[in-house]
């Protein structure tokens, strides 16, 4: 049965960078799938504002010309983008200066929620906050969104807190993650709190490890010297992992509300140990002439990682032995998202005589967030047929796209946090100390990058699962990453 879909209330949403990239891709095609269900109510409106120079009218042609490309789904209609144009509208507007604020405010209703999604670069965010306070355009109960990176490193993120401090309550920010919005990270809660087989296992007794793993198939083409300044180490493990380093650390929290599950997630960051260099691989795909690393950088000398991993240790009595490997990178072998529990092996083999010593392994708990979204489970079981207890492998799978074919045209991650952000639902969203609890554990291991040994990644080739040493650093503790695209 498809669930039934609750309207959201009437709002403004005000789309800041409403003619880049990200909004054309994500934004604007997640709203419309949300209208097209029909959870908005007729006289909610979305306000396009950025420095170009266009009309109402072009705006929505726009728009239609990305939903076109973008969105998902044999479902598209004219009809349906043409009622979506209709609750569009566009104000050209400077961030740092006079222009657009007023023509803004007089699209923006009293009675309405009202949200401002910040779709632009990070350094316009002190700027646009403040001059949405200001104009009065903000209210109290006004809701403003964020895209990372949150700072890029703890000082910048500080700063960048009390910049928005300045001008919203903690309770109207709502810093987001897209990784936090696909359905398999809300069933890993799911999957631990609402049922009683997992939870009473979900310890260093019976969890021998627990691998983290965000492939990339693509490089950095086309962002190479942005991400050259970044790396995988701030954009990807200081957010994204962490994340899922977290979902999958946490205590149960007391209530599911957004700061219950908030407390419980900073109280993993807090618990995490500093991670030595010899428990960190750093890697940079090569490749030939204009297509390594470095040509798309457009940077021959740099030092910047494209793929990283890491053994990471979480100080608490849950977690005290069992390591958390963490790897994620660009250029490798698949594009693949997942958290892989591997539960210890059965302490006695009774089948040892037919099997051998190591006949039967532990269970492994796949949960798959990209890009089949779905959970597995690793069973042993009897080999069919006469000959004897042969044991083998057999795999318990839910493919939500198979086992639950009634959910229809999965959705977007976006979809569901933007309408979070109208629910006024903040648990999927990252806290301020949450942010620079991050950072503070992340920075350390940055600057231990300066001695000349882990200066300089380790090269790859394209394709590949990533450098060496990041085999070395599973094999050195006699376990062995999942393969990528297996």
């Amino acid at each position: 049965m498809v669930s039934r879909v609750i309207p959201v209330q009437s709002f403004d949403l005000v789309l800041f960078g409403a003619t880049g990239d990200l909004a054309r891709r994500k934004i604007l095609p997640s709203l419309f799938h949300r209208f097209q269900i029909g959870q908005f109510s007729e006289d909610s409106r979305i306000i396009g504002a950025s420095r170009s120079a266009m009309t109402q009218a072009e705006f929505q042609t726009m728009v239609a010309d990305a939903l076109h490309m973008f969105a998902q789904g044999p479902d598209l209609t004219e009809d349906d983008i043409a009622a979506f144009q209709t609750m569009l509208h566009y104000t050209p507007i400077d961030a740092r200066g006079d222009t657009g604020w007023d023509e803004l405010a007089t699209h923006l209703r009293p009675d309405v929620v009202r949200a401002f999604y910040l779709s632009v670069g990070p350094s316009l965010f002190p700027d646009i906050a403040a001059r949405l306070r200001s104009t009065g355009i903000a209210t109290p109960d006004s809701r403003i969104v964020l895209e990372k990176p949150f700072g890029h490193d703890l000082a910048s993120a500080q700063a960048l807190n009390a910049a928005l401090k300045a001008n919203f309550e903690e309770q109207q920010i709502y810093r987001i993650d897209h990784y936090l919005g696909k359905e398999t990270v809300q069933n890993l809660m799911a999957l631990r709190f609402a049922n009683s087989l997992f939870e009473p296992l979900w310890n260093a007794s019976h969890i021998d490890h627990v691998q983290i793993t965000v492939a990339e198939s693509i490089g950095v083409k086309g962002r190479g010297e942005y991400y050259d300044k970044s790396g995988a180490m701030r954009d990807m493990v200081q957010n994204h992992l962490m994340q899922l380093l977290c979902l999958t650390a946490m205590e149960p929290p007391a209530r599911f509300t957004p700061n219950a599950v908030r407390d419980e997630k900073v109280k993993v960051i807090e618990a995490l140990n500093p991670v030595a260099p010899d428990d960190i691989a750093r890697g940079q795909y090569r490749g030939p002439a204009g297509e390594a690393y470095r040509d798309h950088a457009n940077n021959p000398n740099s030092t910047t990682e494209s793929f990283i991993a890491m053994k990471v240790e979480v100080a608490n009595w849950r977690w005290a032995g069992t390591p958390f490997y963490l790897r994620t990178g660009k250029c490798l072998r698949a594009r693949e998202s997942e958290i892989a529990v591997f539960f210890r092996d059965p302490p006695h083999n009774i089948f040892a005589a037919d099997t051998g010593a190591s006949g039967i392994k532990g269970n492994v708990l796949v949960i798959r967030l990209q890009p089949d979204e779905g959970i597995t489970l690793r069973t042993t079981i009897k080999d069919p047929g006469p000959g004897g207890m042969r044991l083998t492998g057999a795999n318990l799978d839910m493919t939500f796209a198979d086992s639950l074919p009634e959910a229809g045209r999965p959705q977007d991650a976006y979809e569901r946090l933007i309408m979070d952000v109208i629910r006024g639902n903040q648990t999927l969203f990252m806290r301020g100390d949450e942010v620079e609890a991050a950072w503070a554990w992340a920075d350390p291991i940055i600057a231990g990058w300066s001695d000349d040994r882990h200066d300089i990644p380790q090269l790859y080739d394209p394709g590949s699962s990533g450098p060496e040493d990041a085999l070395l650093l599973m094999h050195r503790d006699g376990r062995r990453w999942r393969g990528i695209g297996d």
